[in-house]
Order: C-alpha cells, then structure tokens, then sequence
C-alpha cells in the first residue's frame, strides 16, 4: 500500500508540474512585450489587493524571497508600473502601490491572455475546470501549511 500512495503522489506532483511548465510557457507567449509572468502576478495581485503593500507583504504572498521581490519591483518601478514609496510610519520599511500605467498594462496583459485560458478551459470544459479547482485549491493550502 505505501508504494501505491508513493506512486501516486509521485503522479500527482509530475501532472502537476507539468501543468505548470506548460502554462507559464503559454502565458510568456501572450503576455505584451517585456512582462514577465511575475510581473503580471505582482500588478494582478495589486490591483485587486486595493491598496499598498510593503515589499516583504509581498515577497510572503508569492512565496519568494524579498530579494527576487526587490528585483521584480525595481523593474515595475523602472516601467512606471508601481509607485514605491518610504512608509511613513517606519523610514526603514517602503510602501508599494500599483501606479495607473500599471494598472492599465496589468488590463492589457488581462486582455491577451483572456482568449487562451478562455480556449484552454473551453477545451477542458467547465465542468471539469470547477470540478478540479477544489482540490487545486485543497493541494495549495495544505502545501502553504507546509512551509
């Protein structure tokens, strides 16, 4: 019994990581000129965050360290994509808030990718989509626990 949870965990996490391969792949093929997937995560997530964030808010978000997050917001900022900001409560921490050229590549990149994750699903079908996003969800929380 144990080899059969081994090989089926094993299963899991390759269809897994493949799925994820695949998709970064494809979304770096539609994304406009010069965005990076985590350039569109960091802008999405703020957009809808609705609000600022400090740089180490947001490298235990996206589970980095706060050094690739520096790096992905010295490009967003060199964009004119985020306005970075000293908080005013503690010089030694900044504050992060999406700027609206931001705001508007973060909308552009939305459109680009919309009619190839709409195709991938349509694919799938929705029943599937809705059936699986569950367990997805239950895979990414008990992974988050884990940390």
């Amino acid at each position: 019994m144990p080899d059969d949870n081994n090989t089926l965990a094993v299963a899991l996490f390759s269809e897994v990581l493949t799925a994820d391969q695949l998709i970064r792949n494809r979304l770096s093929k539609v994304l406009p000129k010069g965005m990076e997937i985590s350039h569109f995560s960091v802008l999405n997530h703020l957009a809808f965050s609705g609000g600022e964030r400090s740089p180490a808010q947001l490298a235990e978000t996206f589970h980095v360290t706060r050094g690739a997050m520096t790096n992905t917001l010295t490009k967003l900022q060199w964009a004119g994509y985020v306005h970075i900001r000293p908080d005013w409560d503690d010089a030694r921490r900044k504050m992060v808030a999406i700027s609206p050229a931001g705001r508007q590549a973060r909308d552009y990149a939305v459109a680009s990718l919309a009619p190839m994750i709409t195709e991938v699903v349509g694919d799938l079908g929705a029943d599937k989509a809705r059936a699986v996003l569950p367990v997805l969800r239950e895979l990414r929380a008990r992974l988050e626990r884990k940390d």
